[in-house]
């Protein structure tokens, strides 16, 4: 089997994961080109993949300009720039395995779908969590009927403290000036699209939601507090988001953390980070005097076609990060934890002791993110690309849409306070 070849787009921590499936899986991918305007996250791909320098480009114009360079490309951009970097790709002949969300905007993604089906191109969105095993085991469950006809479904996505500080109070997501995308879009697109997907095609109908920014604003900041942990806070080492503790200490989210100072060294010093977090790096931010505008919780409430209906609780600032749902059919009901790789299935049974019948199932859990789905992701873009049976976890462009309308009337239905029909 000849490998498929594959260009980075954008050199970030999601497209550089995707990637990295080619290390251990030689025969099936190999990477042959980059994007990335930043020069030095451009030698790290060129280094890493021993890429020739003229495979390496600083803007996509540069990359399309030319003969078709690959197969496919991996879309690890910013939201904002996803469709505008993915339809010049389409154009130039390219299957894409992109970052969700889609796009920042219905128009965005309609566009995108259109341009797709027109140039006859494959895009896959990268949902993550269809890969888990965790969702996979479910869905194979609703399939087969376990449950019967699903009536209500019940997801939350609980954010921990040190992850909404760091990636939607200080970090490169807390604006949708900045980023692009709501933290709804941002976060859980993904989880929207499984609750799409749980209905096996039934469409969503009307949305309704309600939120807000409640904590993370000036007026909750502590009596005395400062405006950067390590240049003038007294609460620096008793805060639970003091940057000293999070990232000089725990060295939580360094990915993120330290990507702003990678033209000082690709192995930073604590001296190099600490002056850092002290002067311009945003992860220094007292999180009450930041430039976030995102929610830091939001709920969100679904009718379906067939009158199902469906909730999701994005819940910012938990202790414990985790994803939960509950699924409750005509025949039983389904109820677990992502995090636990365990769910439960409580069926009907009358002589039965409360009346029902459990049945336990266990999953794989692994290390990787999503519960394990993202090199699953990777495998199935790959043998969706090369003509092959995919998994039952497989979404179209078109399928993907769906969670992303969701998502969209959801931002729309929080913001302008009235039930959005689709």
């Amino acid at each position: 089997m000849k490998p498929l070849r594959a260009v980075i787009i954008g050199a970030g921590h999601r497209s550089m994961l995707y990637a990295s499936y080619s290390q251990s899986h030689t025969d099936e991918l190999l990477i042959v080109g980059v994007v990335e305007p930043d020069d030095v996250r451009r030698q790290i791909v060129i280094d890493t993949y021993k890429l020739p320098p003229e495979h390496a480009y600083a803007s996509i114009e540069q990359l399309v300009a030319g003969p078709r360079l690959a197969d496919i490309a991996f879309n690890g951009t910013m939201d904002h720039l996803h469709v505008q970097t993915t339809l010049p790709l389409l154009e130039a002949g390219y299957d894409v395995l992109l970052e969700k969300p889609i796009g920042v905007s219905e128009q965005e993604v309609r566009e995108l779908l259109e341009a797709a089906n027109r140039l006859e191109r494959k895009v896959m969105i990268c949902h993550e969590l269809r890969y888990a095993p965790f969702y996979a085991a479910i869905r194979e469950r609703l399939l087969k009927g376990t449950i019967g006809q699903v009536i209500n479904m019940q997801f939350a996505e609980n954010v921990s403290y040190h992850h909404i500080a760091s990636a939607y109070v200080r970090g490169k997501w807390n604006s949708a000036k900045h980023g692009g995308s709501s933290m709804l879009m941002a976060k859980c697109c993904h989880d929207l699209d499984l609750m799409v997907w749980m209905k096996a095609g039934i469409q969503p109908k009307r949305v309704s939601s309600m939120g807000g920014r409640m904590y993370f604003r000036e007026e909750q900041k502590p009596e005395g507090a400062g405006t950067r942990c390590l240049l003038d806070c007294p609460h620096v080492d008793s805060c639970s988001y003091s940057a000293k503790e999070m990232y000089l200490e725990r060295n939580l989210w360094g990915a993120y953390v330290w990507h702003g100072i990678e033209h000082v060294s690709m192995n930073p010093t604590r001296e190099q980070k600490l002056e850092s977090l002290r002067t311009d790096n945003p992860y220094g931010r007292c999180v009450w005097v930041s430039d976030n505008d995102v929610v830091d919780h939001q709920a969100v409430v679904v009718e379906f076609a067939d009158g199902c209906t469906g909730t999701f609780s994005l819940n910012g600032n938990t202790a414990k990060p985790c994803r939960r749902l509950h699924l409750v059919g005509t025949l039983g009901e389904i109820e677990g934890n992502l995090e636990d790789g365990s769910f439960t299935i409580r069926h009907f049974e009358l002589s039965a002791p409360h009346g029902y019948r459990e049945e336990q199932v266990q999953v794989d859990v692994t290390d990787n993110m999503h519960g394990g789905g993202d090199m699953r992701l990777v495998s199935d873009f790959l043998r969706v690309i090369r003509g092959e049976q995919p998994s039952i976890s497989t979404t179209t462009l078109a399928d993907s849409v769906n969670g992303h309308f969701v998502g969209f009337a959801a931002d729309r239905s929080r913001t302008e306070q009235k039930w959005v029909h689709l």
